[in-house]
């Protein structure tokens, strides 16, 4: 069995130009978005192992925040998630996978949950 360290960031609100209820209104509309990042994990993590070691926390809240774009209306929230995902990538290459759930608030009816989960491995490096 492999070793692996996922780094996350659960239910995080945050305002986004998103699906109809964004084209219909004007306005962006609530999402709920939880981030899991699989992380390069060390051989052993000691007391005294520096903090860069691992990726920062708020990196995963930056990407599901000030990383969108501000004013750009992503047709679906499948975009948010992509652009989420590659953020990360970008961000570190140590991140090896992310999962991305979002969970559209204002279009709820009854506390339920209605959303995508998004999965994306790192893209192979081109020429590699």
């Amino acid at each position: 069995m492999t070793d692996t360290l996922t780094l996350e960031v659960n239910d995080f609100v945050v305002d986004v130009l998103t699906g109809i209820y964004s084209e219909e209104t004007g306005q962006p509309q609530p999402l709920r978005i939880s981030i899991a990042a699989r992380y390069k994990i060390a051989d052993r993590y000691e007391p005294d192992t520096p903090l860069d070691a691992s990726k920062n926390y708020m990196d995963l809240k930056f990407a599901a925040s000030g990383g969108l774009p501000q004013g750009v209306h992503f047709k679906l929230i499948e975009a948010v998630a992509d652009h989420i995902c590659q953020t990360l990538f970008v961000q570190d290459a140590r991140v090896e996978a992310v999962t991305v759930k979002i969970v559209k608030l204002a279009i709820a009816e009854a506390d339920e949950q209605i959303g995508i989960t998004m999965h994306r491995e790192r893209p192979a490096s081109h020429g590699a």
